[in-house]
């Protein structure tokens, strides 16, 4: 169904899935920079209302502390297409990136990284910012789970996390410039006691508190259709 709508919009999927596997070509698996140093640790998340895709990002301390949040919300001509998020995406995210006054050391983005077949949406974001990422997902869609280690084609490619007891497990998968082991260390360092990294935690609810804001139900009581888009 997805792909006729692709097909009906003029959009070459063909082309897209090329384009994708370039850009893989430059992603880097390993820490770019010296992590424990990090000072601007950054949660990027959108929310969508029909078409209207609402994107907000939180920057914090290594303390947890927020020191700057900025969003940006526009309507979306991609549509949905798994595989392909970053081009349904990715414009809104840069767009949020671009109004901060400090750029992060780091973004955890609710995508998969490596653990993708082609490119992911958090290895996409990296690649266009120069960033570094960690992908954050909340379902496996591909690769082999063995414990909680996953491979993809043979290749160890991400780690089944809990940062709660008795919680929903999240994936985590290196976007591009940090390893694995850096990536899934981070990610638990940054949890509180919620189920996801507190950045990501705080900028799904950002961007979600947003949405409302801007987006007033016709009456009382109406519900908003707002899908989260991990």
């Amino acid at each position: 169904m997805e792909e006729e709508e692709a097909i009906k919009r003029g959009i070459d999927l063909e082309k897209l899935k090329k384009e994708q596997k370039k850009l893989a070509k430059s992603i880097q698996i390993k820490d770019s920079i010296d992590f424990s140093l990090a000072e601007r640790i950054a949660g990027i998340s959108g929310v969508f209302s029909g078409n209207m895709m609402f994107c907000g990002i939180i920057v914090m301390n290594p303390s947890l502390e927020i020191i700057e949040q900025q969003y940006h919300s526009e309507k979306v001509n991609f549509p949905y297409i798994p595989g392909f998020r970053a081009y349904r995406e990715l414009p809104v995210m840069i767009k949020t990136l671009e109004k901060l006054e400090v750029k992060p050391d780091l973004i955890l983005v609710p995508a998969h990284g490596i653990l993708h077949s082609r490119l992911g949406l958090a290895s996409h974001l990296s690649i266009a910012t120069g960033i570094p990422t960690i992908g954050v997902a909340k379902s496996l869609i591909e690769g082999e789970q063995k414990d909680n280690e996953i491979f993809l084609n043979g290749k160890k490619v991400g780690e089944v996390v809990r940062l709660k007891e008795k919680s929903s497990p999240i994936y985590i998968s290196p976007g591009n410039m940090i390893s694995l082991k850096t990536a899934v260390e981070l990610t638990k360092k940054l949890s509180t006691y919620h189920k996801l990294p507190e950045p990501l935690y705080q900028a799904h609810r950002y961007a979600d508190k947003i949405m409302k804001e801007i987006i007033q139900p016709k009456k009382t009581g109406e519900k908003i259709d707002a899908q989260e888009t991990i």
